[in-house]
Parts: structure tokens; C-alpha cells; sequence
């Protein structure tokens, strides 16, 4: 593979799906990222992850880039979109078949939920682990056949600049993951470690509900020989009754006729504590003030708050 552009630069980004307008958990993400960019005087992207087409709500793509707009974000050059970068996928899935680390796979998720009942395979959060049924080939090669990476034994370790150094044995947890789908599609893993890789992006700033997802895109990054960014993952934003807020939970959409209330609250959600007078205050104005006063540390050890939704927003 190809390695990825050198970069001195700080390069962040901001990788929405188009499954929905832009909610409050997904802007803080946002923000966070924005923040880190501007203040390190670096870089910040836009890329529309639009590749799990099932997903995909339509119109929902330009619904969020207006919103961002609105709010005040500037990103930098054009909008990158997963769906013109399929080929780009697939050349790094053959890579790896090619180098004997990813194997074709017909197992079916019902085959693996049957499995896990036996104790073949333990579910790991929503995720079954694989038992590596078809590391020798397919169990059942007239199917259509997913592409799963060999993980290596082992633990994997991740310093992140907000939740510390962890460890996590993939191979033990996870077991060997998909980076093509059976639909053909290519999985989350694989397109977000060769778009930012490809983007040159420095440092991730993301939610961190995808915190366990690093390590696997950590292993990607080491088999294609792709520099690893830095890793910042946010608390996230839940429910009163600890519900991640989001889309497929009916999370509201941003209310874009009160712009600078949102950005404010979602500072105050970062620990960040705007002056309230800050809320009326315009656009240009709130954003200098955080450029000037981000300070992400307040958010070590954070993995998740709450937010009461309504007019009078608070944390607790």
C-alpha cells in the first residue's frame, strides 16, 4: 500500500452518516474536533461516511452540511464522500488477501448467533466473536462470501490524549472482523483507516463510543503499513436514563434557528463553561472565545454525560 502524505500539519476532521439530520451527540463530536484543529492552527475536514447505503436516509447528507454551515464550522477544501471511494476499499482488501491476511468467509450471522449459544462464540456488546470457521476456506463457498483480517494474537494497546492508555485482545474478544461485507459493502474498520489515511488526517477527535473500535483499526493501520493518528475520544452524550443520544434513538435535530445557543451548550457539555452571556452572543464572537479557551484536558478520564433536554439545558 501506499504510504500515507507526510504531514507536519494538524489535520482533523469531522465524519458524520448520513442516517439522519445532525443531532446533539454527533455536534459535540463536531465541536470537539473543530476546536482541536483551530487552535492547533491545523486543518479541519468534512467527510460524508456514506458507504452503508441501506442506512443512508436520503437528503439527510445535505441536511447536516447545511447545519454545519449554520453553526459556523469552516472546513477545509472540498467534501470528501465514502460512496466516490469504493475502488480505493476494495484495492485494500485485495492487498490483504493477497499478503494471506484476510481470508473469504460464508458464515452467516444466524450461524454465529447458534454458535454463541453453545458457547462457540461469546457476544462481545452487540458484536458475536468470530471462531475462525473459515480461516482455511469457506465452510460453504457457493454462498456469497464476506473478507475478514486475520487478527494477530495478542493484546493491542492505544494511548488516547483524553482516555489514557488501554489495552484490548482483539483476537481474544473480537476474534477476526469484516472489512467486506457479504452485500459487498465494505465495512466501518476499513474505509475509516484508508480515508484518513489518505486525507493525511494527524489526530482523530471522535466519541467515545467508538474507543473500542481503535484497536482494530490500529491492527488496519499497522497491516498496510499507514501511520497511526492520535486518538481523542469525547464523552458522550446520553439521556437522563443513560440512552446514548442518537439517531436510531430518535435523538431531536440541532435547532438551527438558535445557532449560537447550540454551539454554547455544547461547550458547557465539554466542561468548557462559556460565560452565559456568551448564549445571545454572535456566532463569530462564541467560536473566537472557544478557539481561545478549549481546553480538553477538563475532559480526561470522560466517557459519557448526561444532558436534559429542553430550553433550559443542564448537566449533571
Amino acid at each position: 500500500m501506499a504510504d500515507s502524505p507526510g504531514q507536519s500539519t494538524y489535520r482533523g476532521r469531522f465524519a458524520p452518516s448520513p442516517t439522519g439530520p445532525l443531532h446533539f451527540g454527533s455536534l459535540v463530536a463536531a465541536v470537539g474536533s473543530y476546536l482541536s484543529a483551530r487552535q492547533a492552527r491545523g486543518e479541519w475536514l468534512l467527510r460524508i461516511e456514506d458507504l452503508d447505503t441501506p442506512r443512508e436516509v436520503p437528503g439527510s447528507a445535505d441536511s447536516i452540511i447545511r447545519t454545519l454551515a449554520t453553526l459556523g464550522f469552516e472546513w477545509t477544501g472540498s467534501i470528501l464522500r465514502q460512496s466516490s471511494r469504493r475502488d480505493a476499499y476494495e484495492a485494500a482488501t485485495q492487498h490483504l488477501l493477497n499478503k494471506g491476511q484476510a481470508f473469504l468467509c460464508s458464515c452467516t450471522r444466524s450461524e454465529l448467533q447458534a454458535a454463541q449459544a453453545v458457547a462457540e462464540c461469546l457476544l462481545v456488546g452487540d458484536e458475536l466473536r468470530y471462531p475462525g470457521w473459515c480461516r482455511r476456506g469457506p465452510r460453504a463457498p457457493e454462498r456469497k462470501t464476506a473478507v475478514r483480517v486475520i487478527v494477530p494474537r495478542g493484546e493491542t494497546a492505544v494511548t488516547d490524549l483524553l482516555q489514557g492508555r488501554f489495552t484490548v485482545d482483539v483476537s481474544a474478544e473480537v476474534g477476526d472482523f469484516v472489512i467486506r461485507r457479504r452485500d459487498g459493502l465494505h465495512a466501518y474498520q476499513l474505509a475509516v483507516v484508508i480515508d484518513d489515511a489518505f486525507q493525511g488526517i494527524t489526530a482523530v477527535v471522535r466519541g467515545a463510543d467508538l474507543l473500542h473500535s481503535t484497536p482494530r483499526q490500529v491492527i488496519l493501520y499497522r497491516m498496510l503499513d499507514l501511520l497511526v493518528p492520535d486518538y481523542a475520544h469525547l464523552p458522550v452524550a446520553t439521556d437522563v436514563n443513560g440512552i446514548k443520544l442518537s439517531k436510531s434513538a430518535g435523538a431531536a435535530a440541532i435547532d438551527i434557528a438558535r445557532p449560537t445557543y447550540e454551539v454554547w451548550r455544547a461547550l458547557e457539555f465539554l466542561r468548557q463553561a462559556p460565560p452565559p452571556e456568551l448564549r445571545r452572543a454572535g456566532l463569530a464572537t462564541l467560536w473566537e472565545w472557544a478557539i481561545q479557551h478549549w481546553q480538553p484536558k477538563r475532559l480526561n478520564g470522560l466517557r459519557q454525560a448526561t444532558i436534559r433536554v429542553g430550553r433550559e439545558d443542564g448537566l449533571t
